[in-house]
Order: C-alpha cells, then sequence, then structure tokens
C-alpha cells in the first residue's frame, strides 16, 4: 500500500467516532494535505483536559478561539481567561479573504463568518461582569495555602474562621480578616485565649503582612459580594450555543498571586458546586487557561498541589480543562501527564536549552512511523500543528501533523464601544455589578474596639484625674496655706496672745463694773 494511503487510512481509522466530535482540520505528510483525512477531537473525552503549545506568533489563539467557537456550536459552555485581550473578537463576525479560502479549500471544510455569544467577566477594574467571591466561601485550609502559612498560622488561620463561625461575624473580605486579626491580638486577646488558647503575635504579624501583599495586588476588587454564582457559566442561548465566558485579564500579568488565587478558588467552586457527571456525551463547561507559565512560575508547592488535586478529580465533573502556553515544560509533569489533548505548533530551536527542550517536547506524543517529530516541530507553519487526543475508548489516537481550520469569527480585537454595547446586553452584569456593603466583621468589631478604645481611654482619664487629685492633697499639706503661715510665725503669735488678754480682760471688766452696780 502507497505511504499515503496507508496514512489516510490510519488517520480515518483513528479519528472516526460514535458520538460528536469537532473538526479540527486535515492531516499533512510531507508538508501536503491528505485529502478526506480529517482529524476530529471527539467531545465525550474533552474533559480529560488538554494542552495548546507553541511559540509566538506561530497560531495558538486561533487555534484557542476555533476551539471556542466549535465548542460553542456543540452547546457546550467555555470560559477562557484571556490575558492579552486576543480573543475578544469571538464575540463578532469574521471576514473572509484568500488565504482563509484557500485554506479551507485544501481542508475540504466550508467556512462562513459567525459571531458567538460572549459574556465579559472582570476580577479587577476591568469592563465587565464582576466576578467575586467572600472570604469565607474559600475556607480556612484553601487561604492559609494562598497566603503561603506556614502549619502554626495555618492553624491560627483556622481558629479565625472558627471564632467567626461562633460569633456570627461575617467574613466578605479582606477587611473582615484584617480586623478580625487585629481584634484578637489586642483587645480581645483575653476572649480568644479564655475560649480558644493563646495567639502568638508573631503569627499574626507575619499573617497580616501576608495579606497586605494580596491586597497590594488588587485582592480587594475581587473579594466581597455578592459572589459569583458559577452556574451562571452555564448558560446557553436561544439557538443552543454556549455562551464563551471571556474573563479579562490583560492588568493581571504583572499580579500572578492574585490570578492564580483567583482560578483557584474558582475550580475549587465548581468542583464544590458541580455534581458527579460520569461518562458524558460531551463536557459539561470547558475552561482554558491562556498565558498558564503564569501561574506555575509564581505558584507554591501548596497552590501546585491543590490545583494537580483539582484537575485530577475535577473531569468528574464534566469540566475539562486546557491550558495554553510557549513549551509544554511549562507545565509541571504531574498536570502534564492528566492532559489528554495535545495540540503542538511550531518551537523555535535558536539555543542548546531549546533544542532540549523540543526533544523533551518530541516525547509528549504518541510514536509515530510517518514523522520525525522534533524536526518537524520546529518545520510546522503558522496555522498548523501536531494534534493528539483521546478516543472514546481513552486511547491517544494517531499522531498528526494538521492543517487547522481558520476561526469564523473576528481575528482581531473589539473596539471599546463593541466592549461597551456587550456589556450593556448582559443579563447578568446588573446583578454583579451592583456594590453590596452589609455589617459584616469589620464593622461589628471596629465597634467593639472603639468602645474598648473608648472605655481604655475614659479609664486613663480617671486615672490621671485621681493621681492629680493626690498630687493636689500632697501638696497642700506639704505647703501650708496663708494662715496657717501666718499662725506660726512667732511674732504674730506674740501679738496675737497679747491681743487676746486685752479683749478678755476688757470684757471681764466690763461685767466686773456690771456687779459692782
Amino acid at each position: 500500500m502507497e505511504k499515503h494511503e496507508q496514512f489516510a487510512q490510519v488517520i480515518n481509522e483513528g479519528y472516526t467516532f460514535k458520538g460528536g466530535a469537532l473538526t479540527m482540520g486535515v492531516a499533512m505528510l510531507d508538508g501536503q494535505p491528505v485529502p478526506g483525512a480529517l482529524v476530529k477531537a471527539p467531545l465525550s473525552t474533552m474533559n480529560r483536559h488538554g494542552l495548546v503549545a507553541g511559540a509566538t506568533g506561530t497560531g495558538k489563539t486561533k487555534t484557542l478561539q476555533r476551539l471556542v467557537e466549535s465548542l460553542s456550536k456543540n452547546g457546550v459552555p467555555v470560559l477562557i481567561m484571556d490575558i492579552k485581550g486576543d480573543v475578544s473578537g469571538i464575540s463578532q463576525p469574521g471576514t473572509s479573504n484568500p488565504k482563509i479560502d484557500e485554506r479551507h479549500a485544501k481542508i475540504g471544510e466550508p467556512w462562513a463568518a459567525a459571531q458567538f455569544p460572549v459574556e465579559f467577566l472582570s476580577i479587577s477594574n476591568e469592563k465587565g461582569t464582576k466576578m467575586r467571591a467572600t472570604v469565607s466561601e474559600f475556607g480556612p485550609v484553601l487561604f492559609s495555602k494562598i497566603l503561603e502559612l506556614n502549619d502554626t498560622q495555618s492553624s491560627v488561620c483556622s481558629l479565625i474562621f472558627k471564632y467567626c463561625d461562633d460569633k456570627g461575624l461575617a467574613l466578605l473580605d479582606l477587611q473582615d480578616f484584617k480586623k478580625t486579626l487585629q481584634y484578637l491580638t489586642n483587645e480581645g486577646k483575653e476572649e480568644i485565649e479564655q475560649e480558644y488558647g493563646a495567639i502568638a503575635s508573631s503569627s499574626t504579624a507575619a499573617m497580616m503582612r501576608k495579606v497586605i501583599e494580596l491586597e497590594e495586588q488588587g485582592a480587594e476588587l475581587f473579594f466581597g459580594e455578592k459572589s459569583f454564582d458559577v452556574e451562571d457559566l452555564l448558560r446557553k442561548d436561544r439557538e443552543g450555543r454556549g455562551y464563551v465566558n471571556i474573563i479579562r485579564l490583560s492588568d493581571m500579568q504583572a499580579k500572578p498571586k492574585l490570578f492564580s488565587t483567583f482560578m483557584l478558588c474558582l475550580l475549587a467552586e465548581i468542583y464544590q458546586t458541580f455534581p458527579e457527571e460520569g461518562d458524558i456525551e460531551k463536557p459539561k463547561l470547558v475552561f482554558i487557561i491562556d498565558e498558564a507559565h503564569l501561574i506555575f512560575n509564581e505558584a507554591s508547592k501548596a497552590l501546585l498541589d491543590q490545583l494537580e488535586t483539582i484537575i485530577k478529580l475535577i473531569r468528574s465533573k464534566g469540566v475539562g480543562i486546557y491550558f495554553c502556553t510557549q513549551n509544554p515544560i511549562d507545565i509541571p509533569p504531574a498536570i502534564l501527564s492528566q492532559l489528554g489533548m495535545k495540540i503542538q505548533h511550531a518551537l523555535r530551536a535558536f539555543t542548546a536549552n531549546d533544542r532540549k527542550a523540543i526533544k523533551l517536547a518530541a516525547e509528549n506524543y504518541p510514536l509515530t512511523d510517518f514523522y520525525q517529530v522534533d524536526e518537524t516541530i520546529t518545520a510546522l507553519g503558522t496555522g498548523e500543528a501536531f494534534f493528539t487526543a483521546l478516543n472514546e475508548k481513552g486511547i491517544p489516537t494517531p499522531l498528526a501533523h494538521v492543517l487547522l481550520c481558520a476561526p469564523e469569527s473576528r481575528m482581531d480585537t473589539i473596539t471599546d464601544a463593541e466592549l461597551d454595547k456587550a456589556v450593556e446586553r448582559s443579563d447578568i452584569a446588573s446583578t454583579y455589578n451592583k456594590v453590596i456593603d452589609r455589617e459584616s466583621a469589620a464593622e461589628i468589631l471596629g465597634e467593639k474596639i472603639k468602645r474598648a478604645q473608648d472605655e481604655a481611654q475614659k479609664a486613663k482619664e480617671a486615672e490621671e484625674r485621681d493621681k492629680e487629685d493626690a498630687a493636689e492633697r500632697k501638696r497642700r499639706k506639704d505647703d501650708p496655706t496663708f494662715l496657717e503661715s501666718v499662725g506660726k510665725n512667732p511674732i504674730v503669735r506674740d501679738v496675737g496672745r497679747t491681743l487676746s488678754r486685752e479683749i478678755v480682760r476688757g470684757i471681764l471688766g466690763v461685767l466686773g463694773i456690771r456687779r459692782r452696780r
């Protein structure tokens, strides 16, 4: 059998599925498309996670865009973290051009301009529906990991959550946590020691510094109410297309701690909220993380362990997680091993380290007799990639060099006016963008602190008055009055005695005269 015929047979057999599938493109051999050898991704295994990798300018973003469009068409909602603002064009129809027409003629699939239902979300000052979460929703374990607390500090964190639960104090934002920490360290120290045990001031000081560090990255905009309901990520439009939820994170590149905190919180909330699904025809939600290296470069070991655990478990909830990064080595091996679908765009070999990285990347893919992967991976053109996924039995599909389909929506960013219009049309923005500031731990404990401080001030003032009174009494005792001083003067005393005698004599003399009469 001729090589191209054998290759076409392998592709057609390996990419034929019973259930629904997304058409990715046409397989290529020796640099040319093989007619009819369409490469597809089965919907039923898209909750087994995936990776899109490749050097800058090789077409990763457009691949993500096409993947998101195909999922939406098939009724699968998508949540995508947009670091660079590149995927906002999904909300607008694309424009045909000769290159797109030529590409799809080779693929053998029609192309038509389309736009998709989009919800723009934000965790910062970016325009969009605000996504927030309360400190209470994190819980002491996850919150401790976010702050990178040691065991002793984590136990204090658990005590704070316990105290607030027992006293009915709502921990909504970071100010609530800070105020509780302040109260239990100072005014409430005796109370906490009697009921829960002593807290070391060194631990609370270290925790306060960690919270302030998180605040400096803008976390105060994320923590608070109204909490975002993850069920709102599962919406579909009237045509049954899944909503594309785009989280605008263009101002997050310099805030990796907040970025990883938010992502971990969101995954944890999805895992806790969504029911177990078992084997399903298509995923319930696909979560795409662009520029994934921002998470892993700055993440602590505790965060990585938590992320690894969630990724292993969350697929049972019908959720697939897809990472987009420049090189597969950006992803920790324990997480990389969990990714069923891999789309590898070109890598560039400029240095010896680059060549080593390419060899390692090539080893992540199934063995093949049709490609020299480590060589071909450096020669892939823009919009071309190596592709493999898990078939419906969970077995990797044959590795294919694919000429990928072009996006049907706009392959560019949208204007500010278009963004404003999209936010105005949102069905949920008015609900989540309303500022709620109900009474919580900060206000309640703030009042207790103020009362305690007022009482302490009054006690201090009373003590000072008592001291002043005592000093005055002592001064009066030590410093006699004018009359006392006069009385002690010997000359005045003699004059006084003489005067007294004369007065007495005068009185007695008068009495004597009266008697004689």
